[in-house]
Parts: C-alpha cells; sequence; structure tokens
C-alpha cells in the first residue's frame, strides 16, 4: 500500500446521517506502510485503524497538483 505519516484518511459515514471522519496518519505500522494504521482525527482523537471497504486515502501532497 505505502501509506506515510501526513496522507489523509476519510472514513465515509455508513448512514445518511452519519458524516464522514477527516483524520491525518501518523504512523503505518504494518510491513512496507500497510495497515494498521495509526490515526489522528480531526477531533484530536487517536486510534489504531484497520481500513474497510468506507476507507479512503488523499496521499500528502495531492491536492497541491
Amino acid at each position: 500500500m505505502g501509506q506515510k505519516p501526513g496522507d489523509r484518511v476519510i472514513i465515509r459515514g455508513r448512514t445518511v446521517e452519519s458524516a464522514d471522519r477527516h483524520g491525518e496518519i501518523l504512523e503505518a505500522r504494518g510491513p512496507d506502510g500497510g495497515p494498521p494504521y495509526y490515526v489522528r482525527f480531526d477531533d484530536g482523537h487517536t486510534t489504531l485503524v484497520y481500513p474497510g471497504t468506507d476507507f479512503v486515502i488523499e496521499h500528502a501532497g495531492e491536492n497541491a497538483r
């Protein structure tokens, strides 16, 4: 996968009422930048995340183009 610190994550809300969660990868703990990811969400909460089908990654600098 090759994710690295600074990459942004979005976890899509599963229902209409659920907001998306946005955060930053602090550490990729799997081999070669793979999961699990230690993530700090924009609300300040940090946790270990295993990506699912609702998980999107934006690589650092991707939106700067």
